[in-house]
């Protein structure tokens, strides 16, 4: 099989940081015979594999000795409806956003709290996506992969995954060892509007709507989240870069002790999500930057390049805004995005 092979490519427009990188050896697979095409390559099966979607949870530090396997997987199809719900697929290269809205187009709820998230099909089940009151594994029904080693097709279920806070199985065990090239999500019927996030709900609220349908929900989180997050388009980032430390009861109750005022959140497991956003708007880290790498003045999670950052500039910024965490509240902030 023929396959897409592409040498010395500028991977700044492959990453929403828009940070300078450039792969030696790219290539774009469609569907999961070409991945397999790759493992069986004789040169390219042995090398090491950086799985590339939309770039949206990546930080270039330097340029990358792996072989950047860039997913461009298309689909998107019903397929079964009834009257408990409906199962989707979508292929691991169509951007999630497209996904959401196309969803809605087929008149089926149930994605609406998750618009706007940046990213593709693929890499959701990675990083579990969540916001807004949902996560992703709330309605994953089964995926489709290819073992980088063997280049065998597997399918896992749901348990398989090993989903949690923004982690999974993928981030874990199998850590740059996999390609996702199908991903299937179930829809619950009859649908119910998930309002248990209280910026949601004021904002429903202010435009009178009591009982919204999925398309008001999913205007209102797109309206929020444009309201205070920036466009990567025009703002290079990778929306959170650091996400929200889980601590057990003790620690919460510790540190409110001593910082009464900070926001957290009780989980189902007894345990505690601290606002990492408001840590780090406590230690006075907005608008803080490196170089041209700074922390965005309306929303502490999240890093930005003003134009022309480097990657290590990023990096550098991230370790001073932890620091600046840990010496104050004694917690150590996780970075969302992977590092190169």
């Amino acid at each position: 099989m023929d396959l897409a092979i592409e040498h010395d490519v500028d991977l700044r427009g492959l990453n929403t940081f828009g940070v300078p990188a450039r792969a030696r050896t790219l290539v774009r697979v469609g569907d999961a015979r070409q991945v397999r095409a790759v493992v069986d390559h004789p040169e390219l099966g042995r090398a090491p594999k950086l799985v590339l979607g939309g770039g949206s949870n990546l930080l270039f530090t330097r340029d990358p000795d792996a072989v950047v396997l860039k997913v461009e997987i298309a689909g998107l199809r019903v397929l079964h409806d009834d009257a408990q719900s409906t199962v989707i697929e979508a292929g691991a290269g169509v951007g999630w956003h497209e996904l959401v809205r196309w969803s809605l187009e087929q008149g089926f709820g149930g994605l609406e709290n998750l618009a706007l998230i940046p990213g593709t099909v693929g890499a959701a089940p990675v990083q579990n996506i969540g916001a807004y009151g949902m996560e992703l594994a709330e309605r994953f029904e089964s995926l489709d992969l290819v073992d980088l080693t063997t280049g065998r097709a597997v399918t896992l279920e749901r348990a398989a995954c090993r989903f949690g806070y923004r982690d999974s199985l993928f981030k874990q065990a199998l850590a740059g060892k996999s390609v996702i090239t199908r991903v299937r999500l179930r829809l619950p019927k009859p649908w119910r509007a998930q309002l248990g996030y209280a910026e949601l709900q004021r904002h429903l609220q202010r435009a009178g709507i009591d009982e919204p349908s999925p398309r008001e929900v999913f205007d209102a989180v797109c309206a929020i989240r444009r309201a205070k997050l920036p466009d990567p388009a025009v703002l290079g980032n990778a929306g959170s870069f650091f996400k929200n430390p889980v601590v057990n009861r003790t620690i919460r109750n510790e540190i409110l002790e001593e910082f009464p005022e900070i926001v957290s959140y009780p989980l189902e497991d007894g345990s505690y999500k601290l606002a990492a956003a408001w840590m780090i708007d406590a230690c006075g880290c907005k608008g803080r930057s490196v170089g041209a790498a700074a922390v965005d003045a309306r929303h502490a999670l999240v890093l930005v390049n003003r134009g022309g950052a480097r990657g290590e500039e990023v990096l550098r910024l991230a370790e001073s805004v932890r620091e600046a965490v840990r010496e104050r509240f004694g917690i150590e902030l996780e970075y969302e995005p992977v590092v190169v």
